[in-house]
């Protein structure tokens, strides 16, 4: 399974396999129920869920229903549990808004919601995040995730999240991050995509970011709260909402 879905991903372009995934999520959900593993995002329950990664899938992390992956799940609770996302009226901007939460959110009443991404036919505004056509201090909450490791310029895109959110704001911008890394690694001589694949995770990626991640957020202006929030839930939960143990959520704030 886990070689089948390997081929699959080299084979198809991202936005194809999104397509396609959507046409037969209906049988993959009826195919896989049960009730060993549940998504948080839906509450529905399966006995097993997918394979996914690109150079080295991962057993049993996407989602049937939502085609959600750990990250999105952990987000989700968070959101849901320790913030007041789904209650408070707040002006929001989505970064590349990932399809789990697109619908769900654009039907929350209380946010006035804007997706911006310069190539995601789900985005209201198509901009490009290092040269963004807001106004300064427009934000309340700004949701940026796995979207800075493709850019070459990160320090530009911090600034222009800085520039748009507004004081006080808060924000996630959660990355492929390697906590083993005590430095974040670049290396434009590797222009190869296989090479890039093999190196950075992804063809697309452009470096990956250590535990200094939260650092380089700092010197771009912002206050950042690194929140363990996996690792504050039980060994049950994190089980039965395959979530990554080890991943933070980077929580950013504007003073």
């Amino acid at each position: 399974m886990k070689q089948f879905f390997k081929l699959i991903l080299k084979l198809f372009p991202r936005p194809l396999l999104i397509k396609f995934s959507y046409l037969v999520r209906p049988l993959l959900a009826l195919t896989l129920k049960g009730d060993r593993y549940t998504d948080p995002i839906d509450g529905k329950q399966f006995r097993k869920f997918l394979p996914y990664g690109y150079e080295h899938p991962r057993e049993n992390v996407l989602s049937p229903s939502t085609l959600s992956l750990e990250r999105h799940r952990l987000l989700w609770l968070y959101l849901k549990n320790e913030t007041d996302f789904f209650s408070k009226q707040n002006k929001v901007l989505h970064f590349a808004p990932e399809r789990a939460f697109y619908k769900r959110f654009r039907k929350l009443n209380n946010l006035n919601y804007t997706t911006t991404d310069l190539n995601s036919p789900l985005a209201d505004v198509k901009a490009d995040i290092c040269d963004l056509p807001f106004e300064d201090n427009s934000y309340d909450v700004i949701l940026c995730n796995h979207v800075l490791e493709h850019i070459p310029d990160d320090k530009k895109a911090m600034s222009e999240l800085l520039r748009v959110m507004k004081p006080g704001g808060w924000g996630i911008f959660q990355v492929p991050q390697d906590l083993d890394r005590t430095s974040t690694f670049e290396d434009d001589s590797i222009t190869d995509k296989k090479q890039r694949a093999e190196v950075f995770g992804q063809y697309d990626h452009v470096r990956i970011y250590g535990r200094d991640y939260f650092e380089i957020l700092e010197k771009a202006g912002f206050i950042v709260s690194p929140v363990p929030y996996a690792s504050k839930l039980s060994k049950v939960d994190v089980d039965r909402y395959r979530l990554a143990q080890r991943e933070i959520i980077p929580l950013v704030k504007k003073a």
